[in-house]
């Protein structure tokens, strides 16, 4: 009988997977740290930390990234990018990269599409149909704490609480952000998930069958070492990203 998977095997894979994790919370910090090094007044920057920090990174990663970026440790070539294309069946796609070779970053991003039904789109083919803002996640488990999210949060500025279940989708506008977050954390809640995010301004329903290939090539996608975040406008019910 076949054996499955060593712990030494699954171990590694971990390590990998941690590894690819870090390398692209490093592109953010550093990329956000070109326009200024203080997290303070700096709202991307503080973000990328707060990943980071959540992730385990040592604070010395996170102070060799930051010091790259203001340009304390020679300049750094890396680009940001942004691909808008289209998955199976028409699925709508952001995709956003950080890059040293955009050359090698497209070629391995049109090729996962063309993979999975997909192709890229023209600049703006179909950034229309998102708009950006901030997404905070919460637990809302406990009794009574629906309503002083709903008021912790709209007094921060925040448009929209959704709930499902015990989690709680805080929507405010980008610029909002950083207040909403400190807020809902002054109030003692537990951020599940906090970002700024391209969400589509109405989801579309797939097949089961479209599902699961949207899934693969999501997966395929994020395995790439260049691309940060990929979003999309399906209507899954078991949402790996939620955009």
């Amino acid at each position: 009988m076949g054996r499955g998977p060593s712990i030494e095997g699954r171990k590694n894979a971990e390590d990998a997977k941690r590894a690819k994790a870090f390398t692209k919370l490093i592109r953010e910090i550093t990329i956000a740290a070109r326009t200024g090094a203080d997290p303070a007044v700096n709202a991307r920057l503080r973000s990328g930390i707060d990943k980071a920090l959540s992730a385990n990174m040592t604070k010395d990663t996170i102070e060799r990234a930051v010091k790259r970026g203001a340009g304390a440790d020679g300049a750094d070539n890396m680009q940001e990018l942004r691909y808008e294309g289209y998955g199976p069946s028409g699925v709508a796609l952001i995709i956003d990269a950080m890059t040293d070779n955009t050359q090698r970053t497209v070629a391995d991003v049109r090729h996962a599409l063309s993979k999975h039904g997909g192709n890229l789109g023209t600049s703006g083919s179909v950034a229309f149909q998102f708009h950006r803002v901030g997404e905070l996640v919460v637990d809302t488990s406990k009794s009574g704490s629906e309503d002083k999210l709903l008021e912790a949060a709209i007094d921060a500025g925040a448009d929209d609480v959704q709930t499902v279940a015990s989690q709680s989708t805080v929507l405010c506008p980008s610029e909002s952000f950083e207040a909403v977050r400190k807020a809902l954390t002054g109030a003692g809640f537990r951020l599940l998930r906090a970002d700024v995010v391209m969400r589509p301004e109405n989801r579309v329903a797939v097949s089961d069958e479209v599902a699961d290939t949207l899934h693969d090539l999501i997966d395929w996608l994020e395995g790439l070492d260049d691309v940060q975040e990929v979003y999309h406008n399906a209507a899954l019910t078991e949402e790996r990203k939620m955009a």
